[in-house]
């Protein structure tokens, strides 16, 4: 899942070599952090948060198959 949000953030950004993801395992949870250069934040998070949402929705598809949960913070 960590390379899935590598690849749709890296595609969306001007600075695709400052994109980090990193993966925090708990019992059936994932947390996956993202983390862009301050330009491209808007990028992302995109207008009223809909590129967002549609990453988490991804997200939530690919983790329900794995019989999972996860959760995307886009953090600054």
């Amino acid at each position: 899942m960590k390379e899935l949000i590598l690849i749709i953030a890296k595609s969306l950004v001007d600075k695709p070599d400052e994109v980090e993801v990193t993966e925090v395992k708990g019992d059936k949870t994932i947390v996956l952090e993202l983390r862009v250069a301050k330009d491209d934040l808007g990028k992302v998070i995109g207008k009223g948060g809909k590129t967002a949402h549609a990453i988490r929705t991804i997200l939530n598809a690919t983790a329900t198959k794995l019989k999972q949960r996860a959760v995307l913070e886009i953090v600054e």
